[in-house]
């Protein structure tokens, strides 16, 4: 019998409904900070190939802090809609207050590296203590311990090992499925939470000729194909957020909209990845090893 006709989501709800905020701002590539050069301007397209700063891509980045965070802290908590926040840890070092709003309202944070960069590049112990000094500072920051981990796109041979050696209940970095899975790490088990590319706002953001219409619209459209296979099977969407995109004046409205059809469902359970992750973990045993 295949895992999913064994669980049902809480109240029988059809759909699950994953919304996660990356935190990255304050985190990305610098020479302040000793790195090679200045993150890639992402709007624009334009990668400097000298070591000087780039302060206007810098202020790019604060607007996320300074603008976006409102907007999309007002859009969650205006219908008190839960969230799993990946925040690079450096970030919440130097925005608590974006981690004070993360603890305040029992949000989950979750991993995103100790800085908003590629681990792929690290050797073993790099990457480990990499891992771990996201979890030493984001438990500091928000007083509680990062359960899930996302990476910056790529990962190494050794991440889902470290991850499943050092206590992580689950994995994001994996785009296979709408819905959770086990999977066994060296006979460790770990759930593995699929997440999405496609309905990430960040697609505006690499290419800006993507309006915000046609964001929500495909929003739209994947959640009413995945809340209509969630009569047979669990379903879950992954929403993906970032302070400095979906947080303009020009693209907030769109997360509004998505936001208020959702709501409109009644059937739908909107939770953060940790509950969702526990929620399947009680219900499917992990493989034997």
């Amino acid at each position: 019998m295949s895992a999913h006709t064994t669980y049902r989501w809480p109240q029988g709800a059809s759909l699950a409904l994953s919304v996660v905020v990356n935190v990255e701002e304050g985190a990305e590539m610098s020479v302040l900070d000793g790195d090679r050069g200045p993150e890639p301007v992402d709007e624009m397209g334009i990668v400097l190939k000298r070591p000087i700063r780039n302060r206007a891509n810098e202020s790019n980045y604060r607007y996320g802090l300074q603008e976006g965070f409102r907007r999309v802290a007002q859009a969650l908590d205006e219908r008190a809609i839960p969230a799993t926040w990946t925040a690079a840890a450096l970030a919440l070092e130097r925005a608590p207050e974006v981690a004070r709003f993360i603890a305040g309202r029992g949000d989950e944070a979750a991993s995103h590296g100790y800085r908003w960069s590629h681990q792929f590049r690290m050797d073993e112990t790099e990457e480990r203590e990499f891992i771990r000094g996201a979890v030493r500072s984001i438990t500091r920051t928000t007083g509680r311990r990062p359960v899930g981990h996302l990476s910056r796109y790529l990962v190494s041979d050794n991440t889902r090992r470290i991850l499943a050696e050092e206590g992580f209940l689950y994995h994001m970095d994996d785009y296979s499925r709408d819905e959770p899975f086990w999977e066994l790490v060296d006979g460790r088990p770990l759930v593995i939470m699929p997440y999405a590319l496609d309905t990430n706002d960040m697609k505006m953001w690499a290419e800006p000729s993507y309006t915000p219409r046609q964001w929500l619209d495909y929003a739209i459209d994947t959640f009413e194909c995945l809340h209509a296979e969630g009569a047979d099977r669990p379903r879950m969407m992954s929403l993906g957020l970032h302070l400095r995109v979906i947080g303009r004046p020009g693209r907030i409205r769109a997360l509004h909209r998505l936001l208020e059809h959702v709501e409109s469902r009644g059937d739908v359970w909107i939770a953060t990845r940790r509950e969702i992750a526990e929620h399947f973990a009680s219900r499917v045993p992990p493989p034997a090893s």
